[in-house]
């Protein structure tokens, strides 16, 4: 939210934008994948568990070798794929994405830009191809509404507004969320917030995640 000019009694400074993306495509594949097929991937930065475990994929007992592959690879596929959901959008590359036309090289380059790294660029889309993984999906999209505060003055933003205007001023544009366990923070270089739901869904956790950003 933003305006050109302050508007009385709004707390909100009236020129600051925050963009909180909830789903981010690519995480969520990964976040799948590393669940689904029991990897084990090692690494300080990386995310906790998922809240709503998927059942494993058809696959998952099979191809040992392939599945040793994928752990080594995913903790440089997931920090790729976090810098990237990060960065805040660049609008020219929608426009000229328009203006490009269907099946063109420079059609193609474009939409990798706009994607970002993901699983499929390194691995491939069959590994995602898997009932388990459409249901996973299909249970965070039916929860996702009725998570959702139904009044502004308690979105996570609002209700926690003294925390998130330092941290804005410190240059936080872009709130990105996982729907992981527990409390967990990340900071995603120098504009945004990685977090798991739970964190922005408690005052305190929240308040923390913001000022770890000043």
């Amino acid at each position: 939210m933003r305006s050109d000019a302050p508007i009385a009694g709004d707390p909100w400074p009236h020129d600051m934008s925050i963009t909180v993306e909830d789903q981010p495509h690519a995480l969520m594949e990964l976040l799948w994948i590393r669940e689904a097929y029991g990897l084990r991937p090692r690494g300080e930065d990386l995310p906790p568990l998922l809240l709503d475990s998927p059942r494993p994929a058809r696959g998952a007992s099979a191809g040992v070798g392939a599945r040793e592959q994928w752990e080594q690879e995913w903790p440089a596929i997931w920090r790729a794929a976090v810098a990237h959901a990060g960065r805040d959008s660049d609008p020219r590359l929608f426009d000229e994405l328009r203006a490009t036309p269907d099946g063109s090289t420079r059609r193609a380059d474009l939409l990798r830009q706009i994607g970002g790294p993901d699983w499929r660029e390194s691995f491939g889309g069959d590994a995602l191809d898997d009932d388990s993984y459409r249901e996973w999906v299909e249970r965070l999209s039916d929860a996702l509404p009725t998570a959702m505060p139904r009044r502004l003055e308690e979105q996570p933003e609002r209700r926690d507004l003294s925390a998130l205007i330092p941290a804005w001023r410190a240059g936080l544009t872009k709130i990105v969320t996982i729907p992981c366990i527990g409390e967990f923070t990340l900071r995603v270089g120098e504009n945004a917030l990685l977090t798991t739901a739970r964190t922005r869904e408690n005052s305190d956790s929240y308040r923390r995640a913001l000022g770890s950003f000043i």
